[in-house]
């Protein structure tokens, strides 16, 4: 991939977490942090609601038939990894955990897939 499509891959991805982080929050979660980075990979985005943090993967196509590729057990599994290095730091309190998926598309509705991973 040249440096320039990367950039642009890049940028679609901030954007698409910047709105599935404004849509969470209009469904009443709290965002807690952003582009969680670990040695396993990164989380986009993780969210605190009722008891609950959920580590979302952000996933922004072009159009909405992409979004049924966007993700697969392997993307997931690096997720998970990720999550298991880093969810004590966020579970503090006795809080479940789950990871969730948001597919997103220009003009179509944000796809939230609530506790996407079970191994």
């Amino acid at each position: 991939m040249s440096s320039q499509k990367r950039e642009r891959a890049e940028k679609a991805g901030r954007g698409g977490e910047d709105e599935a982080a404004r849509w969470l929050e209009s469904a009443g979660w709290e965002i807690v942090d952003r582009r969680r980075k670990t040695k396993l990979g990164e989380i986009d985005l993780v969210a605190r609601k009722d008891g609950l943090i959920a580590f979302v993967e952000v996933k922004w196509r072009r159009s909405a038939p992409d979004l049924d590729l966007a993700i697969d057990e392997k993307r997931l599994s690096r997720v998970a990894a990720a999550v298991g290095a880093v969810a004590h730091e966020y579970a503090t309190n006795g809080e479940d955990i789950r990871i969730d998926v948001i597919l997103l598309a220009p003009g179509a509705q944000p796809r939230h897939i609530a506790n996407a991973w079970m191994p």
